[in-house]
């Protein structure tokens, strides 16, 4: 274990449960998240190291995922010949013409996730559209869309 992993010891680790630990001296932060060690960073251009994936990268991982497994458990119950799914989610932020505080801010940006999803099998159109319905009832797809609170206490 490095220095920075050391201060993990007895971190909460069950399914749900992220963990980080920063030393104060850049952006690299060491993760456990359930039991799964990971490093975050930021690129090089934004001051970090780039030895792992930016928050927001994170953020387009867990959609990724969560997609590509809702779509895999969605087709192997409905005997859909699917060979593979690859999903590719891009995080930007964008200026939205129709965003509710625009004309408080002419600058107001929104955050965006641009999903692209890739099908692979013999399948017939009307699976293929009721697999890409299923990826909007993605559990993250549905947590990012809904009301999310934050709660922070001191520990």
């Amino acid at each position: 274990m490095g220095e920075t992993d050391a201060g993990m010891a007895g971190a909460p680790t069950r399914e749900g449960e992220a963990y980080a630990v920063s030393d104060n001296t850049g952006f690299r932060t060491t993760l456990d998240i359930a039991g799964h060690p990971a490093v975050a960073d930021e690129p090089v251009p934004r001051g970090g190291t780039d030895q792992g994936p930016s928050p927001y990268g994170m953020l387009s991982a867990a959609l990724a995922a969560c997609t590509a497994m809702t779509l895999h458990s969605y087709a192997k119950l409905k005997a859909f010949p699917v060979t593979g799914i690859r999903v590719l989610v891009r995080h930007d932020k964008v200026h939205e013409v129709d965003c509710e505080h625009c004309e408080n801010d002419a600058g107001a940006k929104v955050d965006r996730l641009q999903r692209t999803i890739w099908i692979d099998g013999d399948l017939a159109p009307a699976a293929r559209e009721r697999l890409l319905q299923m990826a909007e009832r993605c559990p993250v797809h549905r947590t990012l869309q809904g009301a999310v609170r934050i709660v922070t206490a001191a520990g």
